[in-house]
């Protein structure tokens, strides 16, 4: 089954996807957040072309784990996604994912400063990854 990642900002969604047996995050696009219902219908259209099966929603808790102010402004958006399709939903915990994710480019040779977008994306891809190792149950041979 694929999975479906998103890092939901106010300006931006980061997007990743799994591989289709659930085992690899990959980045996949950026949503520009501008007016809501653009952006989930472009979310929509992502789940319908690639079968998505599973959503996993970044969860911006506070440092000390925390819920803040930003987490209700995630689910009210995940609330009106969640209008349209009846895929489930699983929130994970996205403390430090946009810093990991701008380690990650600038050790790969991006420029600081650059590629926000990409940031955003490859957030994405670390939390589904992250919740794609946490319930991937490999098989014994």
């Amino acid at each position: 089954m694929r999975s479906l990642g998103l890092d939901i900002g106010d300006r931006r969604i980061g997007v990743a996807l799994s591989d289709p047996e659930g085992i690899l995050a990959s980045t996949f696009s950026v949503i520009e957040r501008k007016d809501d219902s653009l952006a989930i219908k472009a979310v929509i259209d992502i789940i319908n072309q690639k079968k998505v099966g599973q959503i996993v929603v970044g969860l911006p808790r506070s440092l000390d784990g925390s819920l803040g102010w930003q987490v209700e402004k995630v689910k009210k958006f995940v609330r009106r996604l969640c209008r349209y399709t009846k895929v489930p939903v699983d929130y994970r915990d996205e403390r430090l994912t946009t810093v990991m994710a701008q380690r990650l480019r600038r050790a790969s040779g991006g420029k600081k400063g650059r590629g926000k977008g990409g940031d955003d994306a490859q957030a994405a891809a670390l939390i589904l990854q992250s919740y794609l190792d946490e319930t991937h149950q490999p098989e014994l041979t």
